[in-house]
């Protein structure tokens, strides 16, 4: 499966800015794109904002189905396996690997977006970095630029590493228009430390879909060798 997984160091980060913003780039030049959302909660804030899988859907101009992209779908805003065990249901992962899978055939190339961070439980016994794992997709990781990011950061790429996942970038965002020198020296410190690319995208316009960036490598990111996938 070619693709990437799109993953934060917390929630409320950007994730779906960002993998929108990935997805529109890569439609733009031509490639058909799918995208896939495991599990998205807090439906019931939204309001008159797009949901996540729709603005991810809307941004690749992907014509997936709502239950093609998210197969589970909850109203409160709390992790996934609470707002499942609130549903009376549960989560799982083979049903979100078959999801997967049929949105990786969909397109040319598969976005994935995770929930929150890569430890956050999507079933018992079952983090959204198992899925990352079992997908096989080089991981962007979207964090903040300001105070505190580089501990978040360099402490999901280890996290990362350590599952044996291979890190492609990690986006800096919002990215003021003009930095001061903490952000500078966030974004160097962590492409230090943590020997990755690390880019930057700054406040967009999210009243719809999101538009191409092409300021975005994402070629380079999807041409990230990973382990093979286990069959």
């Amino acid at each position: 499966m070619r693709g990437l997984f799109v993953t934060g160091t917390d929630t409320e980060v950007g994730k779906t800015i960002v993998a929108s913003a990935i997805a529109a780039t890569l439609s733009d030049r031509g490639e058909r794109v799918a995208v896939f959302k495991p599990v998205l909660t807090g439906l019931d804030e939204f309001g008159d904002d797009l949901p996540d899988h729709d603005r991810l859907r809307l941004s690749a101009r992907s014509r997936q189905r709502p239950q093609e992209i998210a197969p589970y779908r909850f109203k409160p805003p709390v992790s996934p396996h609470l707002a499942a065990e609130a549903a009376g249901t549960r989560v799982k992962p083979d049903i979100l690997l078959a999801c997967a899978d049929r949105a990786g055939t969909a397109g040319d190339v598969l976005i994935a977006e995770g929930v929150g961070g890569l430890m956050v439980p999507l079933a018992e016994g079952y983090l959204v970095r198992d899925l990352a794992v079992d997908l096989g997709l080089p991981v962007v990781i979207v964090a903040r630029p300001g105070l505190g990011t580089i501990n978040h950061t360099l402490l999901t790429i280890e996290c990362a590493r350590a599952a044996g996942l291979v890190v492609a970038a990690v986006v800096l965002t919002p990215w003021p228009e003009a930095p001061r020198a903490m952000e500078r020296s966030n974004l160097d410190t962590i492409a230090r430390g943590g020997g990755v690319e690390v880019g930057t995208l700054p406040k967009l316009d999210v009243s719809g879909p999101i538009a191409p960036r092409q300021d975005l490598p994402v070629e380079r990111w999807l041409s990230v060798s990973t382990p093979a996938r286990a069959a």
